[in-house]
Formats: C-alpha cells, structure tokens, sequence
C-alpha cells in the first residue's frame, strides 16, 4: 500500500478543496480557516439567543450554530434574525438538526430562509428506507432555498445500520480489524456516502462541508487525516465532548493544532464545557489562538513573557506582564479600526537577563527587566534594537506610552 504523505494531505484538503460559501463567508479551498462557535441558550428565548449571538460574534466568531430541536426553536428563528439585524450582527447562523429536522424545516420555511447553512447528522435522521426520505427532505428544502449544509458526523449517534453492516463485513475477514478502526471507516464512509447522496437529490457539490467528530484526541487525526485524503470537500475540524477547563483546552489544542499543521480543516470549533456563568465566548478565543499560535491567523497582537524563576526574585515582571495585556486588549478596538496590521505585532516582557535581551529582540518591541525589583533597570528594544533603558517607579507607564507610539508609528494609516 502507497504511503501518503503529510504534503500529499495538505494539498488535497486546502488546495484542491472546493470553497462552500456561508451567508457570504467562503470556507475551504484558499480562504482563511473560519471560527466558529454554539450557542447554549435555548433557542425559542429569541432574545437571550440574539443577544449571546451577538456576543460570539463580538468575540470573533464568523460563524455561529444554533439549535433548532422543537417547533417553538424553529418559529423562533426568524424572530432572531430580525434582532440581530437590529443590533448590526451579520455573522452567518447556522441551523443544527436532529431526529425531527426534516419536519421542522418543511412545516417552518421563515426557519429555513432565515438559516444560512443546515447542520445534519446523518446518524439522527431515522434508519432504512426512512432514513434516506428524511435525508431527502432535508436536502430537497436546501435545495430550494440555496442553503449549504454540513453534513455532520459524531460517534456518539453513528449511523447504526452501516456500522452493522461494516462490523459484519469486518468480522468475515481473514485478518479483522479492531472495533476501534472499524467504527473510524464507518464514519468516514458516512459522511461520504450522505455527500453523494445529498448530491443525488440536488445539492451542489460546493454547498457541502463535511465533519466527523470525536472525542479522542488520536481518532480525530486520524479519521480527518483519511477523510481530507478522500474527498475535496470544506472540512469542519472539532473534538467532540473536549470537556471542561485546562483538559478540554489542552486536547482541542492537540488535535487540532496536528491537523491544521497538516494543512487539514477549513472551519474549526472548540467544544468546551463551560464553568456555570462562564463566558461562552472562551471557545471563540481559544480557537483564534490555535491558529494564532500555528501562524495561520491573527488576530491580536501576541505578548512573550517568561514563566519567572529562581533568578525572577521580584514579581514586577508579573505585573508588568498584566498590565501591558490588558493595555493591549483595551487599545485594540481603536488600533484595529485605524492601524490595520497591527494584530501581527509581537511584544515581549521579559524578567531577566538570561533570555530576556534575546526574545525583546526578536519581538517588534520588548522589555526585558533585571530580575530583582531593587532599582529595577529595564531596556526596551525596538525592532530589534536597544532604543531606551527605563527606570524609576512608571516603567509601567513609560512602556505603555512607547508602545502606543509604536503602534502608531509603524501601523499608521495609508
């Protein structure tokens, strides 16, 4: 068997993907990885789900999934639509689907126009003969109101009448495979087989998406790896259930950071739980700066500072660290709307003079303190040279106010 290549993978999922347009946001082929992001408000409270809407898309999200589980969720929709509109949100909503979505979107078409794309699990649409009528239904209704739709794939609702069909085939090899890889071939053959057939019944082929989530962190490369090798389709990359906290952040991040390195996935979403009263747009930052980090995107100016040691004997660099963040995060509304570029610039606060000197500069601007907070000297350089040493009890200050002028400096509008 032919060994395929990393190189191989990336040009098949991002050159040769076809682009699938989303209410006017392109996904796939050379077009910038979409962020994506779900609501968790019920959906028939229109104004609670207009308002997290707005939210998320405030925070970055260019596409955001709603669901749309009862006939009062789908009646609701339009009235959603009409409150985004009102508030100046545009992001893109995207309709999630199962078990009855073939009936919500026939008997409400206000729901079916107002969505910009359908999400449907092939695995919840109903089994045997009606699982492909449903399915029709669902496209049939896509099809007349030009919506893409992304066929969504989970192993926690996989189509259950193919993985009996594959397990059976399986077990009559010479040589079977392990149950684990049998289920991973199931679900790359649903999304395939529900994209032909969805093609069957009239759906273009660049109004399609495909994902195939799950819940492990190695399943997942592999199933998309496998997928992207298989189709030219927009893919949706997504750990399924990541979980809460520091275990969610750290698995969403190991996946998807190995595949989008790959040059696979062309929309992304993180899937964390959230912490009772959390902020839902913590998905929406999580997944800027997976691509931030792997330099496929930017979208705020990225801050170095060093974790402190035994050499760091005073905190100030801490604080320092803080405070030139949040002054960073405070700016950027204004700096976004007057200095494009700016969310590349690259700043560092360092703590000591071991690797201090260096990383200030390798960044844009940076500062790199003694160590100790005893008559503390701080040299600035700026790109990538020594432009001032600061000191006193305002370094915090006085560095603020240098990088202010050197935002508007290098940035400035043309």
């Amino acid at each position: 068997m032919p060994i395929v290549r990393i190189a191989d993978l990336r040009l098949k999922a991002r050159r040769a993907s076809v682009t699938c347009n989303v209410g006017g946001v392109p996904v796939g082929s050379s077009h910038p990885v979409v962020v994506q992001s779900m609501t968790n408000t019920g959906t028939a409270d229109a104004a609670a789900t207009a308002a997290q809407i707005a939210a998320l898309a405030a925070a970055g999200s260019e596409l955001v999934r709603i669901t749309v589980n009862t006939r009062e969720a789908a009646a609701a929709v339009p009235e959603i639509r009409r409150r985004l509109a009102d508030l100046g949100v545009a992001a893109p909503i995207v309709g999630d689907f199962h078990y009855n979505g073939h009936l919500l979107l026939t008997e409400y078409p206000g729901c079916a126009a107002a969505l910009d794309k359908y999400r449907i699990n092939p695995g919840n649409v109903g089994a045997g003969r009606q699982h492909d009528d449903n399915f029709r239904r669902m496209i049939e209704v896509a099809v007349a109101h030009g919506k893409p739709v992304r066929i969504g794939v989970n192993w926690g609702s996989l189509d259950r009448t193919l993985l009996t069909t594959l397990m059976d085939e399986n077990a009559h090899r010479a040589q079977p495979n392990a149950d684990r890889e049998v289920v991973l071939e199931a679900m790359g053959e649903s999304a395939l087989r529900s994209a032909a057939l969805a093609e069957s019944f009239g759906q273009p082929h660049d109004a399609i998406v495909l994902s195939a989530k799950v819940s492990d962190v190695r399943d997942l490369v592999q199933v998309y790896r496998a997928l992207a090798a298989s189709c030219d389709y927009p893919l949706h990359l997504g750990l399924t259930e990541a979980g809460l906290g520091t275990k969610g952040i750290v698995a969403t991040t190991a996946a998807l950071a190995v595949l989008l390195h790959d040059g696979v996935g062309d929309t992304i979403r993180t899937s964390l739980t959230p912490v009772p009263g959390g902020d839902r747009a913590e998905e929406v930052r999580i997944c800027q700066q997976i691509l931030q980090s792997l330099g496929i995107r930017h979208f705020t100016p990225q801050v170095t500072s060093c974790p402190g040691c035994g050499r760091t004997t005073s905190t100030f660099f801490q604080t320092l660290a803080s405070q030139v963040t949040a002054h960073i995060q405070q700016r950027m509304p204004v700096w976004c709307e007057r200095h494009p570029g700016v969310e590349q610039l690259k700043v560092a606060v360092m703590g000591c003079i071991v690797n201090g000197p260096g990383e200030s500069k390798h960044a844009d601007i940076g500062i790199s303190l003694p160590g100790t907070g005893e008559d503390p000297r701080a040299p600035v350089y700026v790109d990538g040279k020594l432009a001032v040493t600061l000191k006193g009890e305002n370094i915090a200050g006085d560095f603020a106010r240098m990088l202010d002028e050197y935002v508007e400096k290098r940035y400035a509008a043309r």
